[in-house]
């Protein structure tokens, strides 16, 4: 098969995905269409549309974009099909039916950010992170009807740093998926569309339990102090600096509010208090984990002010420790 034999139907929604889309249309690949979300409503009044990263790119590239509602609609299939690949490229995506997956005569592959089958899920860089994973990476795989657990195609690895939080993971695994498709898409061709793909079971120890990867929500982002000092210092850094892990504080009053918190660090300081406690101490912030450990907090942001040092934020809270952390 010759590159240029290829037919790709590319799918994607967000930054992520656009440097893989960005890597096949430098790299010469006949992107034929482009599937995305339909433009989200923003604004006071969500009465203005913002069109998705993907769709951004590929209107400047002048390649023809597919908004569906529903995947399942009849007349998105019909037009789908009208553009007659011969394979589709999903990248940070949704679930697709059966109906558009098989389409293609070479199927549809997906770059997923995690080493499958660990990470199966909507948010696998959150959850590495959190779970306090040294190594991560991307994974090349075809789409079968449950999520995450087709054959896979090819595997990178990607080391996670102690201090690493996503967005430094983020946009490593971005840039290493755009590779990872470029060699997988270099397999189609040379295979005639027919690259070696293993069954993921293969890759699965018996007795061994798989970390999931479920979406991330507000409610998943609440701090429990009453764990070690790590776990917490891990959830900080997996869910920073988006959507941001955070915490209820009540004022001497009572009145409650938000704090989120961007940035910690481990530290050999203990207290007796309970967790949750917040100390200070030599103008730093320190709020106690479980058996009195304390993690320092470096970055934080109070709801309706703007993100700061935690240093800085004493400096106008005065009273901090008058605070209690529901």
């Amino acid at each position: 098969m010759r590159k240029k034999d290829l037919r790709i139907v590319f799918m994607g929604t967000p930054e992520f995905a656009v440097a893989t889309l960005r890597a096949l249309v430098e790299n010469e690949y006949n992107v034929v269409a482009v599937v995305t979300q339909p433009d989200k409503p923003v604004g006071r009044h969500q009465n203005e549309l913002q069109p998705s990263e993907v769709k951004k790119f590929a209107l400047e590239h002048q390649l023809p974009v597919l908004q569906p509602v529903k995947m399942k609609d009849p007349e998105f299939v019909e037009q789908l099909r009208s553009f007659g690949a011969n394979l589709q490229v999903v990248v940070a995506f949704r679930m697709l039916p059966e109906v558009v997956w098989a389409m293609p005569e070479y199927g549809t592959f997906n770059v997923h950010a995690a080493l499958l089958p660990e990470y199966r899920g909507a948010a696998p860089i959150n959850w590495a992170i959190i779970n306090g994973e040294k190594q991560t990476g991307v994974t090349t795989f075809f789409l079968d009807h449950d999520i995450d657990t087709g054959r896979i195609i090819m595997q990178k690895p990607f080391d996670i740093p102690f201090d690493a939080d996503v967005e430094y993971v983020y946009n490593g695994l971005m840039q290493l998926g755009a590779d990872i498709c470029l060699e997988t898409l270099e397999k189609v061709v040379s295979s005639d569309g027919h690259p070696d793909s293993i069954p993921q079971e293969q890759l699965i120890t018996a007795g061994c339990e798989l970390h999931a990867a479920p979406k991330i929500f507000k409610e998943t982002c609440e701090i429990c102090w009453n764990q070690p000092a790590e776990r917490v210092y891990h959830f900080v850094r997996g869910l920073s600096p988006v959507p941001a892990a955070w915490t209820t504080l009540c004022d001497a009053n009572g009145r409650q509010t938000i704090l989120k918190i961007y940035k910690a660090a481990l530290t050999e300081k203990t207290t007796q208090a309970a967790p949750g406690t917040i100390v200070v101490d030599n103008r730093c912030l320190y709020i106690a984990a479980q058996g009195g450990e304390l993690l320092q907090i470096l970055e934080l942001q109070l709801a309706g002010k703007k993100r700061m040092s935690a240093r800085d934020f004493l400096n106008g809270n005065k009273n901090f420790e008058s605070y209690i952390i529901k």
